[in-house]
This record gives structure tokens, sequence and C-alpha cells, in this order.
């Protein structure tokens, strides 16, 4: 698999997984807070590549 690839789909993750995690009670605020930044950053810088194509 391509690397923007892999790193959209990991920051997609991080992004949904914290707040279901969260809601079962398996995590704090500050760190689901603090993961689902991380995984926007991540998400927003490795998609368009993705999407575009890059890394071909």
């Amino acid at each position: 698999m391509k690397i923007p690839r892999v790193l959209a789909l990991a920051a997609l993750l991080l992004t949904v997984l914290p707040a279901a995690l969260f809601a079962a009670g398996y995590v704090e605020d500050h760190v689901m807070k603090v993961t689902m930044l991380v995984g926007t950053v991540l998400w927003f810088t490795a998609a368009p590549q993705w999407l575009r194509g890059g890394n071909d």
C-alpha cells in the first residue's frame, strides 16, 4: 500500500475510534481530544495526497 493511503486511513481511525472509546468509558476526555486532534491534523495532510494520487 502507498504511504499517503495508510496515513489517511490511520488518521480516520484516530478521529473515529476515540469517540467510541470515550462513549464506552474506556478513555478520558483529554485523551480523546488530543487523539482526535492528532488524527484531524494527520487527515488534512495525508488525505489530499492520497486522493490526488501522490507517491506513485
